[in-house]
């Protein structure tokens, strides 16, 4: 059991190196493709990884009296998630891949407090949370006396509030369906969307997607396809607030790959900003 319970924890912790990882190769692939375009390819790629155990798992565990809910629910987690996403891309290319790390973390303290408005109940230490994630959002964003947020900052937040509905919509039909073939769901129909607001609004061409090919490749194959099952496989293992508190560690190693690959530095008030997020992360997860 506690051979288990170790293994889960760092595929956990494996989970969040990818993920902090892929905003360095979100940022890069900001610098070459459109936001729409990029998000479709490797959303689709994720939802092709992903194919042959979800058509397996659909046939020997889903009944064809739940497959509604699943395509209701992976329809609705899609849009989400491309949405929060395509907000994410766009203003990644304004910020550095360390402080979009922690603005979108902040999904995590926003889970609990929108939850309320779901009749679920919190604990106090919520509102320690809140208070030092508005702490940290100041330190990080606010970097004169005009109180005003830079345009790529403000895009993070707002694609942290559609993660957090994205959370609380999985929350929902996780328990109803099967998770790989809701994964599969969402990915199928966030990257269709991408694609069709890439070909609606962008001019998405070969030679952007050549020049993206690695960063599209990462995000879609490890990112979407990998990382994502890993949790899921990971959790089953694991204490559910010892799963949250590791995967906390996403806005850590986004810093940090930032930092290895990027070059990128924060500066003595943003790294303040982020230890404070930080904490308002791992606080939240105890609400």
């Amino acid at each position: 059991m506690k051979a288990r319970k170790a293994r889960g924890n760092l595929l956990l912790l494996l989970t969040a190196m990818i993920w902090g990882s892929s905003f360095v190769a979100q940022s890069a692939g900001a610098d070459v493709i459109s936001p729409a375009f990029f998000n479709g390819s490797r959303m689709l790629l994720g939802s092709l990884v992903l194919a042959p155990l979800a058509i397996y798992r659909m046939r020997r565990y889903v009944p064809a009296s739940s497959r509604r809910t699943l395509l209701a629910g992976g329809v609705c987690c899609g849009a989400l998630m491309f949405t929060g996403s395509y907000l994410q891309q766009i203003g990644i290319a304004y910020t550095t891949a360390g402080k979009a790390g922690f603005l979108t973390a902040l999904y995590v303290v926003l889970v609990p407090v929108l939850g309320i408005f779901l009749k679920k109940r919190p604990k106090p230490i919520l509102w320690v949370s809140v208070a030092l994630a508005c702490v940290g959002l100041y330190f990080l964003c606010f970097t004169d006396k005009t109180f005003s947020l830079a345009m790529g900052d403000m895009l993070m937040l707002s694609g942290a509030v559609l993660f957090a509905f994205h959370i609380l919509v999985i929350d929902h039909f996780s328990p109803l369906v099967d998770g790989v073939c809701l994964s599969f769901v969402q990915f199928l129909t966030a990257g269709s969307l991408g694609l069709l607001v890439a070909f609606s609004t962008e001019q998405p061409t070969f030679a952007a997607l050549g020049a993206a090919v690695v960063p599209i490749l990462y995000t879609g194959i490890f990112t979407m396809g990998v990382a994502y099952t890993l949790q899921i496989v990971a959790q089953k293992d694991t204490d559910p607030t010892m799963a949250s508190l590791i995967l906390c560690m996403e806005s850590v190693f986004a810093v940090v790959f930032g930092w290895l690959i990027l070059h990128e530095t924060l500066s003595l008030r943003e790294g303040v900003g982020s230890v404070f997020m930080f904490i308002a992360i791992l606080l939240a997860q105890l609400a």
